[in-house]
């Protein structure tokens, strides 16, 4: 029924032109909830780089992409393997920033309420032209639960079947957590690792090699693998 009413939106918003932020949420209630960004972020007319980049054309742009900004090394790999800006992927990051940036500087801690993120997307909405039909373009989006089931984060990784499953890892990532143009692994909260490899498994991170990769296993050798790469002296 929901797919149905958004779809319906989606036409709706086609006919008549340039996506309303109104079709996403209530943007004047997001506004109050973007008072917990104003810390770090700028968005409106003659916002500038505070903390964070400023916000205005945040929709349809590439992460890392705001020219002059100094990004942190994880959002410029994430931009690299192609996460774009769109109302899903904004939608996950406001929900679990480390879902999509594992290691990303913003120290928010995410918002549950699938609505309030609705409303808080509205409101960014009123400051981007492109695209021209968000609805239309991710209209199963909104609203989405990216969270991982407690049940699966809760599992207990083997530490020693996760190094027996890590041969391919380590092909490209260096067990000694030494980087070298490929990101380390290695001592990742087990937890980050795991909504990590979810969030693969979902294609909101957006790099194919791993998507394959993380769409082959199983919870339990996920798991084994964050309790491996945790400590793997």
């Amino acid at each position: 029924m929901r797919a149905a009413i958004l779809l319906a939106l989606s036409s709706a918003a086609a006919a008549s032109g340039p996506a309303r932020a109104d079709l996403i949420g209530d943007a004047d209630a997001g506004e109050q909830h973007f008072n917990d960004c104003v810390g770090c972020h700028q968005i409106g007319k003659g916002a500038e780089d505070a903390i964070g980049p400023h916000l205005n054309g945040i929709f349809g742009r590439r992460a890392a992409a705001h020219e002059d900004y100094p990004y942190s090394d994880s959002m410029q790999r994430a931009g690299v393997d192609g996460l774009t800006w769109t109302l899903e992927t904004l939608d996950a990051y406001i929900e679990n920033p480390r879902a999509l940036v594992s290691k990303t500087r913003m120290s928010y801690p995410g918002l549950e309420d699938a609505g309030a993120r609705a409303d808080l997307l509205a409101y960014l909405r009123r400051f981007s032209a492109n695209p021209a039909n968000i609805p239309e373009a991710a209209p199963t989006a909104i609203g989405t639960d990216h969270s991982v089931d407690p049940e699966i984060l809760a599992i207990q990784g083997d530490p020693e079947y996760g190094e027996y499953l890590s041969s391919e890892c380590v092909s490209c990532h260096r067990a000694d957590g030494t980087a070298d143009g490929i990101p380390s692994i290695t001592r990742w909260p087990e937890r980050d690792f795991v909504v990590a490899m979810h969030a693969y498994k979902e294609k909101l991170r957006p790099h194919p090699v791993m998507q394959m990769m993380a769409g082959r296993l199983s919870n339990e050798e996920i798991a084994a693998l964050a309790a491996y790469f945790r400590d793997p002296d």
